[in-house]
């Protein structure tokens, strides 16, 4: 599963709007637990963030644990820690439900 968003990060909140960059993130997750596999990011400062999550990944971080992060604001990063659902999962029934943090971490 991937989960995506675009996005003006606050960088440019100052700049006129022509000024103002966008930038694109993608979260790739695999399997039930929803492990995360990989992570794209095009933008400002897009190396300094896979630096950070690199770990993550390679400790095999899951979508929840990624929910469960506190964000850091404001910074374009803090989109991968909340990117939605944030912390659920659809019911079946039109509501969510919160995703359990791994047993263990």
């Amino acid at each position: 599963k991937a989960y995506k968003s675009v996005l003006k990060p606050m960088h440019f909140a100052l700049c006129e709007e022509e000024a103002k960059k966008p930038m694109a993130m993608k979260l790739v997750c695999a399997g039930e637990e929803e492990r995360v596999v990989g992570l794209h990011v095009i933008g400002i400062a897009a190396d300094e963030m896979l630096q950070g999550f690199a770990v993550a990944v390679k400790m095999g971080a899951t979508k929840a644990d990624f929910d469960h992060a506190c964000a850091i604001h404001p910074t374009a990063a803090e989109e991968f820690v909340t990117m939605g659902p944030w912390g659920a999962k659809p019911d079946g029934q039109g509501g969510i439900v919160p995703t359990p943090v791994p047993k263990g971490r």
